[in-house]
């Protein structure tokens, strides 16, 4: 799989990663081997990044739990948030989420929908400093969050940014995806199906034939390769406990990325679907 520099550090990052989302928030232990077939898929396919939180449930449980049954859990990169008010509630939830997900060393806490992130960036950056976490960041889903976004990537030294992109929700490409490039900050791509609004659209759609020209053959792959070819993305974390869609995901990460031609020609064939 391809990586991507972060650009903080020089560590190259593999440019696919999961997102956890409502996937692993799963109580039915029969459906575990799915998911823990999911994870192992990850790392087969070269991806490393797990992105969790406190709000997704189970989910940062779950994968401690599985991640116990892998063989290699160090080489996975993992990712949690801070989700909730206060500064000794952060703390508490952060000592919480590592103890769940089984790590002693966090790779990247980010703070969840900027929620008290005033509070919690100061701790971050000390635990950081600390070696508890290797990397901080801060995370939005919202096209409105864009603006505050940059302004604290402007204002704060951090690592990370989260943020919502995807080939039908381009707001990110006006300013966002720049102001992270140029101030030296790693992108990690939430919603980049549009929370499955995408797969509405194409359903029972063929895709064109000059996708196949560039190693596209089905619709994960065109969309996740046209969020790709902006080079100020470094990783996108698709949510998904479906084995087969996980294997569709991870090999988006290979291969060639379309030009801005290409990526124009993509917009127009589905604008007009």
């Amino acid at each position: 799989m391809i990586k991507r520099i972060i650009p903080s550090t020089g560590e190259k990052l593999p440019v696919i990663g999961l997102g956890t989302w409502q996937t692993f928030d799963i109580s039915n232990h029969q459906l575990n081997p799915l998911l823990e077939n999911v994870l192992r898929k990850l790392n087969k396919y070269g991806g490393s990044l797990i992105d969790s939180s406190p709000m997704y449930g189970l989910s940062e449980q779950l994968i401690g739990d599985l991640m116990a049954k892998i063989e290699n859990p160090q080489d996975y990169f993992y990712a949690t948030k801070v989700w909730t008010t206060g500064l000794q509630a952060g703390i508490q939830q952060m000592e919480h989420s590592m103890v769940k997900m089984r790590v002693k060393t966090m790779d990247l806490m980010q703070i969840h929908n900027l929620q008290d992130w005033k509070t919690h960036l100061p701790q971050l950056k000390k635990w950081k400093e600390e070696g508890r976490i290797r990397y901080i960041g801060i995370t939005h889903y919202t096209d409105s969050s864009h603006t505050e976004l940059e302004n604290i990537m402007k204002a704060e030294n951090i690592d990370f940014v989260q943020f919502n992109y995807s080939i039908d929700s381009r707001h990110a490409e006006k300013r966002l995806l720049d102001a992270a490039a140029d101030l030296g900050v790693a992108t990690l791509i939430n919603r980049p199906y549009g929370e499955g609004s995408l797969f509405q659209k194409v359903h029972g759609k063929r895709l064109p034939h000059w996708c196949y020209d560039l190693g596209i053959d089905n619709w994960s792959d065109y969309f996740l390769k046209y969020i790709l070819m902006h080079p100020a993305v470094t990783c996108i974390i698709p949510a998904t406990n479906d084995p087969v869609h996980a294997k569709e995901n991870f090999n988006a990460g290979f291969g060639a990325f379309p030009d801005s031609r290409l990526r124009n020609k993509m917009t127009d064939y589905l604008q007009d679907l």
